[in-house]
């Protein structure tokens, strides 16, 4: 089965999008006052983390940024440690390596939060396309060049479409598979979706539709 997307290289501009400045001070502001209100939680999520199950409270793990740019992601951990980094490189509802508590932090998606970190750092974004490990990239070199034209995001338009993406990748007796020839690509067209019609609205809508989807979950 062909994993092929139409090829296009040009960073599209959405109607009424913000600056590049405007959305990186956004960013700042709102991950800056995130990191203070949410700090009480993240305390708790990391001593959950810590003490029930041996290794470290962050997982890392290099992903590509603007520009196909490497860096490090960070999550609050979720899996034992003697598989992390082995196997598959994607995750499906019932992975043996998943922990109880990163069940509860996947489910409610309370590991993507350390990635706060990462948008003041200037590798992400809020908002946009979710940054892939190199090797998936390199499955779709043309799509990922214009994709990541702008930041990674925390949340964008595929994360909010494929909220229960684990519980459908169970459902393939090979997740890694179904992954790349089904899943992947309907993101990556998602994604495409998103350049075209990124603007601020559209950016706080998926913030709120992404908090929506937390509450319900």
């Amino acid at each position: 089965m062909s994993t092929r997307l139409p090829k296009t290289t040009v960073c599209p501009s959405g109607p009424g999008q913000l600056s590049a400045g405007m959305k990186r001070a956004f960013d700042l502001l709102a991950a800056g006052t995130g990191l203070v209100v949410l700090s009480p939680l993240l305390v708790v999520l990391g001593m959950a983390v810590k003490f029930t199950s041996p290794g470290p409270i962050f997982f890392r793990q290099t992903r590509l940024g603007r520009g196909k740019q490497p860096f490090m992601i960070f999550k609050f951990r979720s899996m034992v440690v003697h598989h992390s980094g082995q196997h598959a490189q994607v995750t499906s509802s019932g992975d043996a390596r998943i922990t109880p508590i990163g069940r509860l932090l996947r489910w409610t998606k309370l590991d993507e939060l350390p990635q706060l970190l990462n948008v003041l750092r200037g590798e992400m974004s809020l908002v946009g396309p979710r940054p892939e490990v190199p090797k998936y990239v390199a499955k779709f070199p043309a799509e990922f060049d214009e994709l990541l034209c702008v930041r990674p995001g925390i949340t964008g338009l595929a994360s909010v479409v494929y909220r229960d993406e684990e519980q459908v990748l169970a459902q393939s007796p090979e997740p890694e598979t179904a992954y790349l020839e089904k899943v992947l690509p309907a993101k990556i067209r998602l994604e495409q979706t998103y350049l075209r019609q990124r603007s601020f609205w559209f950016d706080l809508g998926l913030i709120l539709r992404t908090f929506g989807k937390l509450v319900r979950s």
